[in-house]
């Protein structure tokens, strides 16, 4: 059974950063480009920022190209994202998707999904 388990979010003020995780299990995690996406409500799926198996290829939305650094530790079967410089249009539930082969940016081609973190940026 697979799960994708995200954490790390919580309330920020702008400006600030924030580290978020995901955590997989029951997939060998090598085969899978992983990625982050958010959601506000009554928004599609938002995409953020996507990593390939090895980490060696990261694309980034350009709303968050140059703050947000995705990343991930394959031996802990781990993925991050670093918030940093947080803007109110940030906030937002933040998940991460899994899919087998290639990055893609769409969210329907993704095979896994957590059930997100909220991250809320004050001002």
């Amino acid at each position: 059974q697979v799960q994708l388990a995200e954490s790390g979010g919580g309330l920020m003020q702008v400006g600030g950063s924030l580290k978020l995780s995901c955590a997989a299990s029951g997939l060998t995690f090598t085969d899978y480009a992983m990625a982050w996406f958010r959601q506000t409500p009554g928004k599609e799926r938002e995409f953020v920022a996507a990593i390939n198996w090895s980490g060696g290829s990261i694309y980034y939305a350009d709303s968050v190209k140059g703050r947000f650094t995705a990343s991930r530790d394959n031996a802990q079967k781990t993925v991050y994202l670093e918030t940093t410089r947080l803007k109110p249009e940030d906030a937002a539930t933040y998940y991460c998707g899994a899919r087998k082969g290639l990055v893609v940016r769409d969210p329907g081609e993704f095979d896994y999904w957590g059930r997100g973190t909220q991250v809320t940026v004050s001002s």
